[in-house]
């Protein structure tokens, strides 16, 4: 809602006291004129006069400017310019239909020429804003390729910096193995960050077919073997479900759905279970995630898919840029992540991908 300013609101009212002002004024004057010579004048002559004036007020200042003038021109036309003058008679029955056929046009067409107007101003307001969204998409377009071009030119003195480590390494020195891990770690973060940039850009490549959902619960399952740390995993396929299929690129839901299960490895606490399953639901197949983490706030179930957005209070390694990237692989290929609490604690993430019918 927007509050002015009482004096704004109080200069805003008398400019428009002025305008009624000036522009009854006008009328007047109008009047005055064609009274002078009005018996020169037949009432085509009046007709046009007054209509044109309450045409521009209307396209000036507005509707009720335009209505009011069309109803001061018709009782005016009635009283100075329809014998018996002077007098809201009318001697001439034939007038009656003028009177109306001109009230009838004026309002009219103060009511078109608002709408115009109207119609107008909101062309112009959606070009504007359109004008800004399209500069907006630009600009972010520019910093993330920008940002494509900054994460693959780091990718050289990266390879560099660890094929020294490894050297270094040859001689003895036990400093050059802490090199080459942080060297790996910044190559991972660099690696996240060229993939944040292709799938906000469009520039991911997606091969999307049917596949089994089976085929990717195992490869997930078997991925992720060597770093769920001791803790369980958990499949859950239901017998009468055994062969769903969806539309959705297997190689990058496979990303996507390690990437939940890495996830959940770092939130859950040490030797509890992390389930991991698909359903069918609608015109949609589920791939859902299940931890018994700390789960997420309300407020932040939708910052966690922001970039760079790590929960607050927690240690753990990482820039903030997995679920950002899931979600955006996700949508590229026509589908999404999603977050919901888990009942009895922790969370459950979802990679939903369009369903497919084998019959």
């Amino acid at each position: 809602m927007t509050v002015r300013h009482p004096v704004l609101k109080g200069r805003a009212a008398l400019h428009r006291g002025w305008t009624w002002i000036l522009w009854l004024l006008l009328l007047a004057l109008c009047t005055v004129g064609m009274v002078s010579v009005r018996e020169r004048l037949n009432a085509v002559h009046v007709t046009l006069v007054y209509l044109l004036l309450v045409q521009v007020a209307s396209a000036r200042v507005g509707r009720p400017m335009g209505i009011t003038l069309a109803v001061l021109s018709f009782l005016a036309f009635n009283w100075f310019f329809l014998p018996p003058y002077g007098t809201l008679r009318i001697a001439n029955p034939l007038d009656w239909f003028v009177l109306a056929g001109f009230l009838a046009t004026s309002v009219v067409a103060a009511e078109l020429l608002y709408r115009a107007r109207e119609l107008g101003a909101e062309r112009a307001r959606r070009a504007v804003v359109a004008e800004r969204a399209q500069s907006l998409e630009a600009s972010h377009r520019v910093k993330d390729e920008r940002l494509a071009a900054v994460s693959h030119d780091l990718r050289t003195p990266l390879t560099t910096i660890k094929g020294l480590a490894h050297e270094i390494a040859a001689s003895g020195d036990e400093r050059a193995d802490v090199i080459e891990e942080e060297a790996d770690r910044l190559n991972t973060f660099v690696g996240k960050l060229l993939d944040l940039s292709r799938v906000t850009i469009g520039a991911a490549a997606m091969d999307v077919q049917p596949n089994e959902a089976e085929d990717l619960l195992g490869a997930a399952a078997q991925q992720v073997q060597g770093r769920v740390q001791g803790r369980r995993l958990t499949i859950h396929v239901d017998s009468s479900d055994a062969l769903l299929f969806g539309r959705f690129d297997f190689v990058q839901s496979l990303r996507v759905l390690v990437n939940l299960i890495d996830n959940a490895v770092k939130y859950s606490p040490d030797g509890a279970a992390i389930e991991l399953g698909a359903r069918r639901e609608g015109v949609e197949l589920l791939f859902w995630v299940a931890d018994r983490g700390p789960g997420i706030p309300p407020a932040d179930r939708e910052r966690i898919f922001e970039p760079f957005n790590r929960q607050p209070g927690t240690s753990r390694d990482g820039a903030g840029l997995g679920l950002s990237i899931a979600r955006g692989i996700a949508e590229a290929q026509g589908g999404a992540v999603r977050y919901a609490p888990r009942d009895g604690g922790g969370s459950v993430f979802t990679l939903s991908v369009p369903a497919v019918d084998l019959r």
